[in-house]
């Protein structure tokens, strides 16, 4: 099978799978090229509740498949970038199931979902120091963001890997799960989202990614979606809410 990018719906959440297996799922240029209209198209999916990421098999993604650098790095930087900037911007929680590898261009994949679970073996990096390039700025700025600037600078100035148990103690990751039980805890965890407010949700996206101007925005949209009311009914009636609001295709995101 040529590397690509395969993806289902079941269960209200989105899993896309990044396939390239003979090289560590690394994402070639025709797949960085792909994944913004895919999210696109899932992103109006109303089916869809939730989006996973993972890859292929025993690793999550190695990077840039390197040989696509040699004669277009910056090209293929700059599709990896919107590729990114396409993932952060999807507007329903999104959420990186991680084994094995996640490097380089993986852990841009990784830092853009809202959540980051792994297996207890895997490694992360950031390598482009070993390779001269210039690490984007926008990737650098969530990476900080994540992990603080001291964590950040280690990992782009060293391009060391470093374990799943200091990636949670750095806050690259969130949680560490042993080795066999990260499918079950991703499906386990996606339901729970797939249940909440997606009003909710939409909104506290956007405000955690930097767009705090828009609380009357967000006011309005809960007055009149019937989401508050039918979560206090469904609390005093001791049953599961039934929320009824959709979000919009996309949700404005700051870098």
């Amino acid at each position: 099978m040529e590397p690509q990018l395969l993806h289902r719906v079941a269960d209200s959440v989105a899993t896309v799978v990044v396939h390239h297996p003979a090289k560590r799922n690394a994402m070639t240029a025709p797949m960085w090229r792909a994944l913004p209209g895919l999210l696109d198209a899932l992103a109006g999916d109303p089916a869809v509740r939730a989006l996973v990421l993972t890859g292929e098999g025993a690793t999550f993604c190695a990077g840039a498949d390197i040989s696509t650098l040699r004669e277009s790095a910056e090209e293929v930087q700059g599709l990896a970038v919107r590729a990114e900037e396409a993932l952060a911007a999807f507007p329903k929680p999104t959420l990186a199931a991680i084994r094995g590898h996640c490097v380089g261009g993986g852990v841009q994949l990784a830092a853009a979902c809202d959540l980051r679970f792994t297996e207890e073996s895997a490694l992360f990096g950031v390598t482009p120091a070993k390779l001269g390039v210039v690490y984007p700025a926008s990737s650098t700025r969530r990476l900080v963001a994540l992990t603080g600037p001291a964590t950040a600078k280690y990992l782009l100035f060293s391009g060391e890997l470093i374990d799943a148990e200091r990636a949670l103690r750095t806050g690259l990751v969130d949680e560490v799960l042993p080795t066999g039980e990260l499918g079950r805890r991703v499906t386990e965890f996606t339901r729970v989202l797939a249940s909440r407010s997606r009003l909710t949700q939409a909104a506290a996206k956007e405000f955690a990614n930097g767009r705090t101007d828009r609380d009357a925005y967000w006011s309005a949209r809960a007055r009149g979606s019937g989401d508050t009311a039918e979560g206090v009914a469904a609390f005093l009636e001791r049953r599961e809410p039934r929320f009824g609001w959709s979000a919009p295709r996309s949700t404005p995101t700051s870098g």
